[in-house]
């Protein structure tokens, strides 16, 4: 038997399509207001009426959404209206645009509508269309049936979605009439065209917070950045929404929104405005603080972050990858909700509320994606990220306002869930996506966000020390004393100054001895990956020679070789020890003069591995006499190990055929300029390599490498500066500069 069968859906499937698909009743509105957006409408009222005391659902209540849109034709009612997920909208998305206002269509499944359903069981619609001179009427009457459809006015019975009646009516137009109707605060015409939804017999509960809460949603549908910093020709289109309470408007606080703007653009600590993602040039554009900035994909500052590297490069091959997901435009503004902001950005408690009601927005072609800039929506996973990576390297979710804009022109693979909570989260594009959106992000917090925390970062305290302002407080006040002849308080003073100068020389002995730990550290990391890897040779290669001499016969002459063997590798571990003890407080005691070429040689020998690894050349150019620099030798190879770490790691960040290192010892002028072919330090970076915790490097770095060369430096007269680009600059890459002449001479 062969037989032809058709899917004939129970009526089960309204249920599933509007009360459990579409997640609440905001969602519902949205939807109904999209409805009304597509329909080319200049405004959408949504009133609710004859509620009991604190919105009791009273027999009588309603809730009416009407609207002065294009209305439907007899022919689309039937052919689209009453046919679930009908392609008549994604048809017409073809055209990408509404007839009159030129709007980018927003619906696509044909679901939408069922969002009603969501919200009461009687429904009435009366449309009517342009140039009509009559209405229809619609009505849903579902109140007989329970609402899993499984029985009617008691009865159980199987309901098949076809036996639903759902009635149309035609009439003379005298609903939808060019009258004056209230919207809100304004007068306005009604007009001759439009859709007037009245739902009954309603479901769920309602209150004064969620009138309150959904209208706050609904006000926010279109982007409140256009409302704020729009031109002119884009607030006056801008779709109107009201939403009343027996005949009363809620409005949302226009104080609010205009101090949200004052905040906005006086208290953000760094300003990221007209920024655009160039998907086909992988390229950020945007203004920082006004000024034009632009930072390709392939920049080490952003490839070397962590989140970038998750999501763009493969951890085994490290082969790099670019998005998919299209280009967007985006606008951020970071604020400071410390205790200790300085004045000009400091925030009251009013404020801090008012700017944590406003987080990362998603609008599509002007929309708002829900629920993308909610309170308690981390969509982007930032605060995900600062527990599992660390607070240091993202801003937190409550501290940055702005929006990200996609189209369904530029993104069209980044689409809508069927239940309109966000965007369908799997796929390659909305995964890039998102993680394009995640790595500006933690650029702005590593680099712009870093440097005004570095600026502010104990500014105060730093200049107190190092000009002994409290010794000249001291000074000051002893005058003062003797001045009055004050014996007791002459005597108590020069108490407190010899206690205070015990307790600072105790503590800068305590910041130097943690300094030069840290730098030891640092600087035997490298050397011990290469120790431990030879030593795991070392092991495997006597083990074999241990099973050879246990289950075989094997001569003098192949033992000897492999111990030989083995001698070398040990000798090499030894030589790299030696060393690395020269690093150790016990070796540093002495300053004498050193050949700093000799120190050279020997951190050449650890990092030798790494360079042929990396395919680096090293050149090393000696003029004049020798270099000589008078200090430990334990500074010197801490100087050199950081210089060399930097460097072999931003070589390995910049893809080039040929990598080099220069080395420049002139002895005649006493200093040294490391040089190489790198990507270089970035110009917005310069002012703050030497500041402690401060790494151009993402999360690989730490910080401290350079301040603490700085420090040991510094200790002995010597200095390190960027070199100057006309006098010392040898390689188009980052050049340092190392004077051996002492700062006094």
């Amino acid at each position: 038997m062969k037989e032809k069968l058709k899917i004939r859906p129970y009526a089960r499937l309204l249920t599933m399509l509007g009360e459990q698909l579409i997640k609440n009743e905001r969602i519902a509105l949205v939807e109904l207001i999209k409805n009304a957006y597509d329909a080319d409408a200049d405004w959408v009222k949504i009133s609710f009426n004859d509620f009991g005391e604190n919105f009791e659902i009273l027999p009588e209540s309603k809730i009416i959404i009407e609207d002065n849109g294009e209305g439907m034709t007899f022919n689309i009612i039937e052919n689209a209206w009453m046919n679930p997920a009908t392609p008549n909208k994604f048809v017409k998305k073809g055209n990408k645009l509404t007839k009159g206002k030129k709007r980018v269509i927003q619906g696509e499944k044909g679901i939408g509508r069922f969002a009603m359903l969501k919200l009461g069981q009687k429904i009435q619609i009366i449309t009517r269309p342009i140039s009509n001179k009559e209405e229809y009427v619609i009505d849903y009457d579902l109140s007989r049936f329970d609402g899993d459809f499984l029985t009617e006015n008691g009865s159980a019975k199987a309901i098949y979605l076809d036996e639903i009646p759902i009635s149309v009516n035609s009439q003379k137009a005298k609903i939808i009439t060019d009258y004056i109707i209230s919207v809100g605060y304004d007068k306005v015409k009604r007009g001759n065209s439009g859709t007037r939804i009245e739902i009954t017999n309603l479901k769920g509960k309602w209150s004064t917070n969620k009138i309150k809460s959904i209208y706050d949603d609904v006000s926010k549908m279109e982007s409140t950045f256009t409302k704020l910093f729009g031109k002119k020709e884009q607030k006056k289109n801008t779709f109107r929404i009201s939403l009343e309470y027996d005949g009363k408007e809620y409005r949302f606080a226009e104080n609010d929104l205009e101090r949200l703007h004052e905040l906005l653009e006086n208290s953000a600590v760094n300003e990221i405005t007209k920024g655009f993602y160039d998907n086909k040039n992988n390229k950020y554009r945007f203004l920082l603080d006004d000024k034009k900035k632009k930072i390709s994909f392939d920049d080490p500052i952003i490839r070397g972050l962590n989140v970038c590297r998750k999501r763009f490069e493969n951890s085994e091959t490290g082969e790099k990858r670019y998005p998919v997901c299209g280009s967007f435009e985006y606008t951020f503004y970071i604020f400071d909700l410390s205790y200790n902001a300085p004045p000009k950005y400091q925030l009251d408690k009013e404020d801090k509320i008012l700017i944590k009601r406003h987080r990362i927005y998603l609008y599509r072609d002007g929309i708002r994606v829900y629920p993308y800039g909610d309170p308690d929506n981390d969509w982007l996973q930032i605060d995900i990220y600062r527990g599992i990576i660390g607070a240091s390297h993202f801003l937190s979710n409550d501290q940055i306002v702005g929006f990200v804009e996609i189209t369904k022109k530029q993104n069209t693979d980044l689409k809508d869930k069927t239940n309109r909570e966000g965007l369908i989260e799997e796929g390659e594009a909305v995964e890039d996506f998102i993680a394009v959106v995640q790595t500006f992000l933690s650029y702005i917090r590593k680099h712009p966000y870093d440097r005004y925390r570095n600026d502010l970062k104990n500014k105060k305290v730093q200049d107190i020390f190092k000009m002994e302002q409290v010794q000249e407080e001291f000074s000051s006040l002893k005058k003062h004393l003797e001045k009055t002849n004050d014996k007791k308080g002459i005597s108590l003073i020069s108490r407190t100054e010899k206690q205070y100068k015990a307790e600072r020389q105790y503590l800068v002995r305590r910041v130097e001895t943690t300094e030069e730990l840290a730098g030891i550290g640092l600087s035997v990391e490298i050397a011990s990956h290469d120790i431990m890897s030879i030593m795991s040779n070392i092991l495997l290669s006597l083990d074999n020679l241990i099973l050879d001499c246990m289950h075989e016969d094997i001569d003098s002459t192949t033992i000897l070789e492999e111990l030989k063997k083995t001698k070398g590798m040990l000798s090499f571990v030894e030589s790299q020890l030696k060393d690395i003890q020269l690093l150790f407080r016990s070796s540093k005691q002495r300053r004498k003069n050193i050949r700093v070429k000799e120190m050279l040689d020997k951190v050449v020998r650890i990092y030798n591995r790494l360079l042929k690894k990396k395919n680096i050349e090293l050149n090393i150019d000696e003029t004049g006499s020798p270099l000589i620099a008078k200090c430990t030798e334990a500074v010197l190879l801490q100087l050199l190990i950081n210089l060399f770490d930097n460097s072999i790691f931003w070589i390995g960040q910049f893809e080039k055929n040929k990598r080099d290192i220069l080395i420049t010892l002139d002895g005649s002028e006493g200093k040294l300029i490391f040089s190489d072919n790198g990507p270089g330090v970035h110009p917005d970076d310069k002012p703050y390599i030497f500041e402690a915790f401060y790494s151009g490097k993402g999360e690989e770095g730490r910080g401290l490498g350079l301040y603490i060369a700085r420090q040991l430096l510094e200790r002995n007269g010597y200095t390190i500066e960027l070199a100057d680009v006309k006098k010392d600059k040898k390689l188009p890459g980052a050049n340092f500069v190392v004077s051996f002449v002492m700062e006094e001479e």
